[in-house]
């Protein structure tokens, strides 16, 4: 891989160390205790904090934000206790999915088939309110055509409300880690 020093992103990593919880992004020294305890980077070969973590100082903001990678993070944080920087790389993985979205590289039909968040059919739904009394997070409204819908910022990807729907109006696409690997 060759990297031209004219397509890096100098403030890549200043914007991202504002963020909150990515204030130390600049410690890391790729030590890898973060991939050592990683599930995800366990089930799918393509992902490594330590190298999203690297990329951001390096500035590949392209190659960072124009990718699935950001987007197989579990955000479990098992990361976060093991890093002797204390870099908190679910955190700075978060960041950058923000600004992914800041920044137009991403919509919500790709977040969907993601797995990011769920969807509803509104010829399925019949409004009876189960998703929006079950979800912990609120994603979940009925909007005023009478079918819910799922704010996708709110969302989770947990699933209960696609177990829990009884008209089976509700759909959740496998999660990179379900998959184990990159699409």
């Amino acid at each position: 891989m060759t990297i031209q020093a004219a397509k890096l992103d100098q403030g890549l990593e200043r914007e991202i160390s504002i963020q909150p919880g990515c204030e130390t992004v600049a410690r890391c020294f790729a030590c890898g205790a973060c991939s050592g305890v990683c599930p995800v980077e366990k089930v799918v070969p393509e992902f490594d904090p330590r190298k999203i973590v690297h990329m951001v100082a390096l500035g590949l903001t392209d190659r960072l934000l124009g990718t699935d990678v950001i987007w197989a993070c579990s955000q479990c944080q098992s990361c976060v206790p093991v890093c002797p920087q204390q870099v908190r790389c679910s955190d700075v993985i978060k960041a950058l999915r923000q600004e992914a979205v800041r920044r137009g590289k991403v919509t919500t039909e790709m977040l969907a088939a993601l797995g990011q968040f769920a969807k509803v059919d509104a010829g399925k739904c019949v409004a009876c309110l189960t998703c929006v009394r079950l979800c912990p997070f609120g994603a979940p409204h009925i909007a005023d055509e009478g079918y819910a819908y799922i704010e996708p910022e709110l969302c989770k990807g947990c699933g209960i409300c696609v177990l829990e729907c009884p008209a089976e109006a509700i759909s959740l696409a496998p999660s990179l880690e379900e998959k184990g690997t990159m699409v």
